[in-house]
């Protein structure tokens, strides 16, 4: 598998931010937590929004697959498949882009275009993961049917929640609600996984940050905040700069 460096096209946004008084910005900014299962950011999401708010922040909090009606629909297909039908990989890759399609276009650039901080769990990354690293669906495939599916949006943060597979499916195991179809893949795929979301990360570490999963919510959480209070207050200033 070779990997094609994503062009370094970020969102249209201008260069300098417009505080308002809830600190919201002129073009938003668009954070994403990534990981394997089991990392816990559908923990830390609504922690990360309830800082960011108490801090000033106006925050838009959503997910992928989903966000939308019509997400959220493939999103129950892509996790609960019929047995008797497997699902192509190619076919789970397209899945994902028509969901994230419908929900860039609904739910995220709307929520940047009114200079909220958007958090959403997974993003293109994941795809990148679990269906280019995990799958064999070609990378270079990948990230041209990304960038049309998003317009070339591309998250201004990305936090990578690693975590052992072991450990991760192990709290997934643990966690209430039957086993989706990812559960049940094999330690192998999720091991491939694992390695593509940091083989990214090391691609571009000033974007993506690995956080150690594998510790108590609270360590986890405190850390997250202080990265992403810290980045945005460095963001703030270079910009008025």
């Amino acid at each position: 598998m070779t990997w094609t460096t994503i062009p370094p096209v970020l969102p249209v946004r201008p260069n300098t931010m417009k505080q308002t008084p809830d600190k919201s910005f002129a073009r938003g900014i668009f954070l994403t937590l990534e990981g394997p299962e089991g990392s816990g950011k559908s923990t830390q999401i609504p922690l990360l929004a309830a800082a960011l708010r108490t801090a000033g922040y106006r925050v838009a909090s959503t997910r992928e697959p989903g966000g939308t009606k019509v997400a959220e629909a493939i999103r129950t297909l892509l996790l609960s498949g019929p047995s008797n039908e497997p699902i192509m990989p190619e076919t789970e890759a397209l899945l994902v882009l028509a969901a994230r399609s419908q929900h860039v276009a609904h739910v995220i650039r709307p929520a940047l275009a009114r200079g909220s901080i958007v958090l959403c769990d997974r993003f293109a990354h994941s795809t990148f993961a679990y269906q280019g690293f995990g799958r064999g669906v070609s990378l270079s495939w990948l990230q041209t049917a990304n960038r049309a599916a998003t317009g070339d949006l591309v998250p201004d943060l990305t936090l990578l929640l690693d975590i052992p597979v072991a450990r991760g499916l192990a709290r997934r195991r643990q966690a209430r609600g039957g086993r989706n179809r990812l559960d049940r893949e094999s330690i192998m795929f999720h091991e491939r996984v694992r390695r593509g979301f940091l083989t990214l990360a090391s691609r571009t570490p000033r974007r993506i940050k690995v956080i150690n999963a594998d510790r108590p919510v609270e360590v986890v959480r405190a850390e997250i905040e202080a990265l992403v209070l810290g980045w945005l207050r460095t963001r703030q200033r270079r910009s008025s700069a």
